[in-house]
């Protein structure tokens, strides 16, 4: 089993969950972080380290977000999406966007 971040990261971007993960298995895009279930050793540092919830395990994932399980596996090897290992500043608009349903519409696929 693995992690899976879900739409609650969208156009926010905290990255709490990098700064604990021991295998270095989160990328990063322009407004959204992605674990990469190949490199998740399910060690489960990164969920509670998340303060929008937006970390869960495959297992726990709702059924209305099942899409990014696959959508973690694709962007994780994306070329322009980057490993990243140290906390940054979450995105500067972060806080209008806590609690926002729907934003898979915001998801920028393409890489810084």
């Amino acid at each position: 089993m693995t992690f899976v971040v879900l739409e609650e990261c969208i156009q926010c971007k905290h990255t709490d969950c990098v700064a604990v993960c021991p295998v270095d298995c989160f990328y990063e895009g322009p407004n959204f972080l992605v674990i990469n279930p190949d490199e998740c050793i399910d060690c489960a540092l990164c969920e509670p380290e998340c303060p929008v919830d937006a970390i869960r395990a495959e297992d726990d994932v709702p059924e209305d977000q099942k899409d990014f399980i696959r959508l973690n596996a694709q962007l994780s090897v994306h070329p322009n999406w980057k490993q990243i290992n140290v906390k940054k500043p979450a995105l500067a608009q972060h806080e209008q966007w806590t609690g926002v349903k729907g934003k898979l519409t915001q998801l920028d696929r393409n890489g810084a």
